[in-house]
């Protein structure tokens, strides 16, 4: 994880003099017995750092424990409430406006995270300043992208696009035999009423046997190019400030 957690100095990003920061937003959950229980961390740190280094955004280390609830039943998964992560998700942002850093990107890495919609819609408000990304048109866009095999719906969790990525940005986290975890359960009606174990006995839900470096580098590619959509809104109001 060292390669994907920022190490600048103050004096870096006094340098930078970025007015937009980019947080990553991962958990600590269960992915089967093949991925880490870092991979959202993992993943929304890959997303991260190559939006800020391709747009000159100031990196922020990641939240990396989050609302993992569905998961509860199996190993190694830890949670906070909702509260709390939107607690301090907001206490983030306004430490950064304090510091003059107005514009935030929340790069979020598991879908559980709900509550962050809340986060940003209500800092709205008074004007666009944060964006959650990727959105679902941006998840859209970079499957077709990468052209992924599987859809969105059969690719929930620790499938074909989580691994590809890994295997791009992380390989060493992937350990041998994720390719024989394929489990299929698209259709989730109960998700939040059961959790992941009323669907899944393995912890997956999707296909890794289609995952491929080659496909991760094309989802990273697709995505710091939709990215910029959501820069132009929250980067202008403080281009104005400046």
């Amino acid at each position: 994880m060292d390669a994907l957690i920022t190490q600048a100095t103050s004096g870096d990003e006094r340098r930078r003099g970025a007015a937009v920061a980019v947080l990553p937003v991962g958990s600590f959950e269960q992915h089967g017995d093949h991925l880490p229980l870092i991979t959202d961390t993992a993943i929304a740190c890959l997303i991260a750092r190559r939006i800020a280094d391709d747009h000159g955004l100031f990196l922020l280390p990641p939240v990396t424990i989050s609302c993992s609830h569905e998961h509860a039943p199996m190993a190694g998964t830890v949670s906070i409430s909702a509260a709390t992560l939107y607690a301090v998700v907001n206490d983030i942002w306004r430490s950064l406006e304090a510091s003059g850093v107005p514009g935030l990107i929340i790069v979020n890495g598991h879908g559980g995270n709900y509550v962050l919609s809340n986060v940003v819609q209500e800092i709205n408000v008074s004007g666009p300043r944060v964006a959650l990304f990727p959105g679902h048109e941006d998840r859209a866009k970079a499957r077709a992208d990468a052209a992924l095999e599987s859809s969105s719906a059969e690719d929930m969790h620790g499938g074909e696009f989580e691994v590809s990525l890994l295997l791009h940005g992380a390989p060493h986290l992937v350990r041998e035999g994720v390719e024989g975890d394929d489990h299929s359960a698209p259709k989730r009606p109960h998700l939040l009423t059961l959790g992941m174990a009323g669907y899944t006995t393995n912890g997956i839900i999707g296909q890794p046997s289609l995952a491929s470096a080659t496909k991760g580098k094309a989802i990273l590619d697709s995505f710091s190019r939709s990215v910029e959509a959501h820069l132009a809104l929250i980067d202008r109001p403080a281009a104005e400030g400046r």
